[in-house]
């Protein structure tokens, strides 16, 4: 389903993804409130949502999204942000209203087919300019943005789309044992919050964890740890369930904010 208030944005849209033979678009909406009613009628498997529309912005909507998939009124689908604003605070903001992705909508079609992929596999996507200045400059200040959209600025372009899945562009390795862990300190202190949960996690699963926020994908984790892949999918399941994490791009926000790893790792 496509979200944008502007119709030749979403016919652009229509063509590339028309044109595969594993998806078409089943519907379209031009604001978050007519995207939350055509949501619950066509239960899409996934979401392109702008972030600025009227009566109701992406961020918004995708928090009523799923709110409404959490009461069981409709299947959770997966969500891609999809902006012209290239700022780390809607990326953070989109992230933690449950997106599995954010990009920006000059990546290259075969980009976006891609992510579309990923998302409904399982996987996240983020685009790399945003991820690296992500990490670099949001979790290094120990900032996170308040409950207002800032003023955008029309930003740089994105290349491709990494995710937090599989073989995405994060984060380093944080202290601790475990193969791949790096010796530099973590920069943030847990919350008391962040303690509990980080304490629920076995050390092998907190070992698995520095390494998703690392970016690794499963199948690297199994090369790096030598475990098997059905462990380490297990391990994965485990950590996110334990969080409370939709997916892996919210378990690296909470590695890096929880102080487990970080950006100058």
């Amino acid at each position: 389903m496509l979200v944008d208030d502007q119709a030749l944005v979403r016919a652009g849209f229509v063509m590339v993804i028309d044109s595969q033979p594993d998806m078409s678009v089943v519907g379209q909406a031009g604001d978050g409130e007519e995207a939350l009613a055509l949501a619950a009628e066509l239960h899409p498997d996934v979401v392109l949502m702008d972030v600025r529309m009227p009566r109701g912005d992406g961020i918004q909507a995708t928090v009523r999204l799923h709110a409404l998939a959490d009461s069981g009124t409709l299947p959770a689908p997966r969500i891609i942000v999809l902006t012209t604003f290239d700022t780390d605070e809607y990326a953070l903001e989109a992230l933690r209203a449950g997106a599995a992705g954010f990009l920006l909508k000059d990546a290259q079609p075969e980009v976006l087919l891609e992510s579309i992929r990923t998302v409904v596999d399982g996987g996240a996507v983020i685009a790399p300019t945003t991820t690296r200045r992500l990490l670099d400059t949001v979790f290094a200040r120990g900032g996170s943005p308040g409950p207002e959209h800032p003023a955008a600025a029309q930003g740089g372009g994105a290349g491709p789309g990494h995710g937090t899945g599989e073989g995405s562009e994060a984060g380093s390795a944080a202290p601790g044992g475990g193969h791949g862990a790096a010796a530099a300190p973590a920069a943030r202190t847990p919350s008391p919050e962040q303690t509990r949960l980080l304490e629920s996690l076995t050390p092998r699963e907190l070992e698995v964890l520095r390494l998703v926020a690392r970016g690794m994908s499963n199948a690297e984790i199994v090369e790096e740890l030598y475990l098997a892949a059905p462990t380490v999918k297990t391990h994965v399941s485990r950590i996110l369930m334990k969080l409370g994490a939709r997916d892996r791009v919210q378990a690296v926000v909470f590695a890096y904010e929880a102080g487990l790893v970080a950006p100058q790792d």
